[in-house]
Order: C-alpha cells, then structure tokens, then sequence
C-alpha cells in the first residue's frame, strides 16, 4: 500500500485549526501576519490550538518580513518561548545578503530547539544556489522538510526543479520531505504525486474568502480526496 501524501494547511488562529483537521489535514504549520508572510505566533495561540485540535503542529520562527535572520538572540528567545507553550516542531530558514544560507543563525536556533523537528520553509527558493544550500544543511538535527515551490515565482516556474530534486532523494542534501507550496494548485498533484513527492502544503488554497475569511473544511477535504486519489 502506497504511503499516505501529508496535507500541511496554514492555520492563524483555533477556527483555521478546527476547520483544517474536520477537512483531513495532517499537520499544521501556524503563523501569524500573513502580509508579511507569516511570522512567529502569540504563544497563547499555540496553547489554544494544542488543547483544541491533535494534529502536529509546526510553529513559525520568523520575526520580520524577508528572509534576513535580524536579532538572532530575539529568534532565540521567540522559539524558547514557543517551546514553553508546548511547540514541538517549528518552521525557520534564513539567508544571509549573498544569498546563502545563514548557516549561523540557523545553527543557533535550531541549538534551542533540541532536536525538536523543523522545517527549512521558502527561503530555499530565494537562494542563490539551492543544492549548496541543501549541503550545507546536511545533517543538522531535525531538519526532516523543505517547504518550496521550486522557484520564487511558484509552483508553475519551479514545477521542473521540483520533479528533478524528487528524483534525486537519497543525496546528501537531498534525505528531508518535499514539502509542496507556493501556488500551488489542485492540477498539479497528478504530476508531483507520479514523481514520488509526499508532502502538500496549502495556505490561500483553503480559504475560498481570502485570508480575510477562515480556513474551509470542505476546501481541505477537496484537496485531501486529490491527494488520496
């Protein structure tokens, strides 16, 4: 029997959560600020959402739009924070002004969340080069995902570098879950699914009223009846 595709659905407050699991979601991944692309939670909504929906949840580590790491201390204190509201898996990625990855401030938050799961989100595709990114990464505690859609301009441009970065699996670099999001459309799963790709990640896709309106149960459904075929 093949393995079930994850459906990671972006939740901002308890409603989105409740709504994502009734539509079959398996994880997930809360942010807060959606104008600036989401950022680090309130930690009382991580409180809600743990008490009131038991899917894993993975919690933003972002502090400002962009993709600059900033204060890392003020990262380390917000996944400190986090982690005492009861977070046990996170979403972080940094860049540094070239480009590359912000292999510094990646190693110390990842330091403070003590083997905890994470994953590297969309600042793989801003990335001057994305296999030395992956490399470097190679390796550190936790890192189980990456979050892309193969090109900054999203799913449709990056479609090609996702299918071949799917075939190369097994790589150093190249053991995490491709996790699949960034425009991402129903008419796309056919494809990502022949090429072995097991990870689906949808935000705006779940919220027929925009992100002014909430997540929509039957919305997720509809991906989850794709994915499962």
């Amino acid at each position: 029997m093949s393995k079930r595709a994850v459906l990671e659905v972006i939740a901002l407050d308890v409603e989105d959560a409740v709504a994502a699991r009734a539509g079959g979601a398996d994880r997930l991944e809360l942010v807060a600020d959606m104008a600036a692309d989401g950022l680090t939670p309130a930690a009382a909504t991580v409180e809600k959402i743990r008490a009131a929906v038991d899917l894993p949840v993975r919690v933003m580590v972002r502090l400002a739009d962009g993709f600059a790491a900033g204060d890392v201390e003020r990262l380390v204190r917000a996944a400190r924070e986090m982690r005492a509201a009861g977070a046990q898996e996170f979403v972080l990625g940094f860049l540094d002004a070239d480009g590359c990855v912000d292999l510094a401030a990646v190693e110390r938050v990842v330091g403070e969340l003590d083997g905890c799961r994470w994953t590297f989100h969309r600042a793989i595709d801003r990335a001057a080069d994305r296999d030395a990114l992956r490399k470097r990464l190679d390796g550190l505690p936790g890192l189980d995902t990456y979050l892309t859609a193969g090109a900054a301009e999203g799913v449709d441009a990056g479609l090609p570098t996702l299918l071949a970065e799917a075939g190369r699996r097994g790589e150093p670099g190249y053991g995490p879950q491709l996790l699949v999001g960034g425009g991402l459309r129903l008419e796309h799963v056919p494809q990502l699914l022949a090429a072995g790709i097991d990870g689906f990640h949808i935000g705006g896709a779940a919220r027929p009223r925009g992100w002014d309106g909430p997540v929509s149960a039957e919305a997720v459904a509809a991906w989850r009846d794709a994915l499962d075929g």
